[in-house]
């Protein structure tokens, strides 16, 4: 398989059984011919970001090699997203949701589409990101901003579990 771009995708829920639902996400990735999954962080427990009434997150960060083309991928997220009962309220940015999957990075492309934005731009905001991601690729530079572990050390993990399983 010729595959040309490394992607790093964030994945999180907090709606019904929200680690079976993100290890079902993560197969049906793995399973696209056109996308060979490379690594999968641990879980981590993380409070939502926004209103503070719903339950915490689970999230993890997987990454994978595609020939995929980034408007490509994001709408097959976007579709795994729907099959997992997504419902996308315009009116509320950071309700409760059973599955959400952000591509984070795609190569080292700079992307800034009307529905897409790579870097994910709250990337190096997000504790439940960038430590996930540090797990999984230590040495990561990132387009625009350098690298990682510099993000890491402006964030407090403080309300971040990682889990068992």
């Amino acid at each position: 398989m010729n595959l040309s771009h490394l992607a790093y995708i964030g994945l999180g829920s907090n709606q019904g059984d929200s680690l079976t639902i993100l290890k079902a996400a993560l197969k049906q990735l793995a399973e696209h011919s056109a996308i060979e999954l490379q690594a999968v962080s641990s879980f981590y427990q993380s409070k939502p970001v926004g209103p503070q009434d719903q339950p915490d997150y689970v999230n993890a960060v997987a990454c994978f090699n595609t020939r995929l083309s980034a408007q490509a991928l994001l709408a097959m997220l976007l579709e795994i997203e729907r099959l997992h009962g997504r419902v996308r309220d315009p009116h509320l940015r950071w309700g409760p949701r059973t599955l959400d999957l952000d591509l984070l990075l795609y190569g080292n492309e700079v992307i800034q589409d009307s529905n897409l934005i790579v870097p994910h731009p709250e990337l190096c905001k997000r504790a439940f990101v960038v430590y996930p991601l540090l797990e999984i690729a230590p040495d990561l530079i990132l387009p625009k901003q350098g690298n990682l572990k510099n993000c890491q050390a402006q964030l407090n993990a403080g309300d971040l579990i990682k889990l068992s399983s």
